[in-house]
């Protein structure tokens, strides 16, 4: 059973790393100030855990703003992605090897194939699992994987992956993949937990608010921690990031988090995995 502490807390992975169940997003953020600054505002309220990606355009930022931080590099789980177009052995580790350039680290703490490009996340993954065993990279996973991409990818993998990170929000729960991912000890993480913004349009979860004094935003963050699920919150927003990491002081009863999961309307606000012009 996953415990929730506080803003630095931790799920162990199935090889033993931990890492920080809260991190901050940083897609759409430019490659400049803005994403400097969510950092250093993110790192200074307490999260310890980026997540970028080739594809967002942002890594030399992400590099600049983790470098230029107080706190020390080994204290922060930093997450970068393969793209689509880099997919294939050599390909992959090329393309990590321009995400480190870009970033100026050392290594990386985790590193996910970004989506399953058909034809090609096999050997994607033979490519992350040579990073991983020289030590490049402490841990390796996919992000955007059906139930059927990762019993594909098992069926000929060495190395399980230690995460999957999903679309996932109250609308789109997929609760079946949640199980499968559990059981085979895949450590499951949201992207877009706030369906993009369009969760403050929705009026189904103000009583909620209400009832626990917590605003929409946290209310839905603390219902991902409760199912064991890690969330990273995008925002550049100074007072956004400092509120998304206000969660600590509360409890979503049992009743509640079914009433959220009941939310679930199989509904993607992102591209469908099965169906996603690769």
């Amino acid at each position: 059973m996953n415990t929730i502490t506080d803003i630095q807390g931790t799920f162990k992975l199935h090889n033993g790393v931990d890492m920080p169940y809260l991190g901050l997003g940083v897609y759409l953020a430019d490659n400049d100030d803005e994403v400097v600054d969510a950092i250093h505002w993110a790192l200074e309220t307490g999260y310890r855990h980026i997540d970028t990606a080739s594809i967002y355009k942002n890594e030399e930022g992400v590099g600049k703003a983790i470098r230029s931080s107080t706190v020390q590099r080994e204290d922060i789980f930093v997450v970068s992605k393969v793209w689509n177009a880099d997919q294939g052995y050599q390909n992959t580790l090329k393309a990590f090897e321009a995400s480190l350039d870009r970033l100026q680290l050392k290594y990386l703490d985790l590193y996910l194939i970004h989506w399953p490009v058909k034809g090609k996340y096999n050997d994607t993954w033979k490519a992350l699992e040579k990073l991983y065993h020289e030590k490049k990279v402490r841990a390796i996973g996919v992000s955007n994987f059906m139930q059927h991409h990762l019993e594909d990818l098992m069926s000929v993998s060495e190395i399980v992956p230690m995460v999957n990170q999903m679309e996932f929000h109250p609308h789109l729960v997929q609760q079946d993949l949640i199980d499968f991912c559990k059981q085979h000890h895949i450590q499951y993480e949201a992207w877009s937990p706030m369906m993009q913004g369009k969760i403050f349009e929705l009026d189904i979860l103000d009583d909620l608010a209400n009832k626990y004094h917590k605003t929409v935003a946290q209310i839905v963050l603390r219902w991902n921690l409760q199912k064991g699920v890690i969330t990273i919150p995008k925002s550049v927003k100074k007072e956004r990031i400092v509120a998304n990491a206000n969660l600590f002081d509360f409890t979503i009863s049992d009743e509640d988090m079914h009433y959220i999961d009941a939310l679930d309307k199989h509904y993607r606000n992102g591209p469908d995995p099965d169906n996603f012009n690769f």
